[in-house]
């Protein structure tokens, strides 16, 4: 289970290293594979070990073909899927054109989301979490069932 946001850099060649505490996890759950692809919602790179990533790709493969939503959703997110690995050092190599997707340069934000991360340039993500904060302290922007979760 990954929580929690990490101030992360990626070095000259597009490499980041996953922080330690995640580490083991991802080798356990994966053998040290990972999958990355873009966030369909967020402006962001979504990264998937292949226990989960393998989840999803059942769940897309069984809907229906002829939907031109579900085709949509399939071109994107397996269409940019990308298998990564770690390397002896704890790294992974994101491809350019990812990282260009997600306008990410040299530090981001590592936001684990329970079985997957989200990872953002550093910029955006501190914007995204104050408009979040924001919008959240407006009366009702939480539904019941979502503050009861909470409290």
């Amino acid at each position: 289970m990954f929580r929690g946001a990490n101030i992360v850099t990626l070095d000259a060649k597009g490499r980041l290293a996953m922080p330690v505490r995640y580490r083991d996890e991802i080798l356990a759950s994966s053998n040290g594979r990972l999958v990355v692809t873009l966030d369909v919602t967020d402006p962001c790179l979504c990264i998937y070990p292949l226990a989960e990533w393998s989840l999803i790709e059942d769940r897309l493969r069984a809907l229906p073909s002829l939907r031109e939503e579900t085709r949509r959703l399939q071109r994107l997110l397996i269409g940019h899927a990308v298998d990564l690995e770690l390397d002896g050092a704890g790294r992974v190599l994101l491809p350019p054109r990812l990282r260009s997707q997600a306008a990410l340069d040299k530090r981001a934000a590592l936001v684990g989301q329970l079985n997957k991360f989200q990872l953002w340039d550093e910029a955006a993500w501190d914007a995204r979490c104050a408009e979040d904060l924001q919008r959240l302290q407006e009366p009702g922007a939480l539904p019941d069932d979502l503050l009861d979760l909470i409290l």
